[in-house]
């Protein structure tokens, strides 16, 4: 039986995730990424079945880290708007410190690779995000609505400011940094947008 090698493992899982963060999955294979990992492809599939299972499993490695996260500091309980600026916050503290791991799940959000990723979202993450937005309208905070408003209203905008940020620029090409004050200023907008 041979030796796992952690290191090995990580360094494979980092040049994955930098890879098809960078170029895409159309323009990731199993020999450029050994290449870039310092190991040959054999070495890769000692640890993976084939480049779906490596896929696969770094999308649940990085689905997980990015549910842990998002619920950090959060209570279902929560006001609506406490608990929303404590998502607005995680959220914007993972994608910032984790600029690779977003993008990859940008690539997959937009392959067939989706629906296994969408499953990483975990039972406990739905359940606190359905419990919190149900004490919500239950506490009528909020107006009950399909999530896809839901989400579009409450995060996008968020995802917007970090886009520009990752961009270095906004509309127009004016220059653009993420700062907590213009997240703030955008958060305000949303509550007032969202709230009774």
């Amino acid at each position: 039986m041979r030796y796992r090698d952690e290191n090995k493992i990580q360094a494979i899982r980092e040049r994955a995730i930098e890879m098809v963060a960078k170029d895409g999955l159309e323009n990731f294979g199993i020999n450029r990424l050994a290449k870039a990992a310092g190991v040959s492809p054999a070495t890769i599939y000692i640890y993976y079945k084939d480049k779906e299972d490596l896929l696969t499993s770094i999308s649940i490695e990085e689905g997980i880290k990015m549910t842990q996260a998002t619920l950090k500091d959060f209570d279902p309980k929560m006001s609506f708007k406490e608990g929303l600026w404590v998502q607005w916050k995680n959220r914007a503290a993972f994608a910032l410190d984790n600029h690779l791991s977003a993008n990859f799940f940008e690539q997959l959000r937009n392959s067939t690779y989706k629906d296994k990723m969408m499953e990483t979202i975990t039972h406990e993450f739905r359940r606190a995000m359905g419990d919190y937005v149900h004490n919500a309208v239950t506490r009528g905070e909020i107006d009950e609505m399909p999530l896809e408003v839901y989400w579009s209203v409450a995060f996008a905008p968020l995802y917007s400011l970090i886009k520009f940020h990752n961009e270095g620029q906004s509309l127009g090409g004016r220059k653009f940094k993420f700062s907590e004050k213009i997240m703030k200023e955008t958060f305000d907008c949303v509550v007032k947008g969202l709230m009774k």
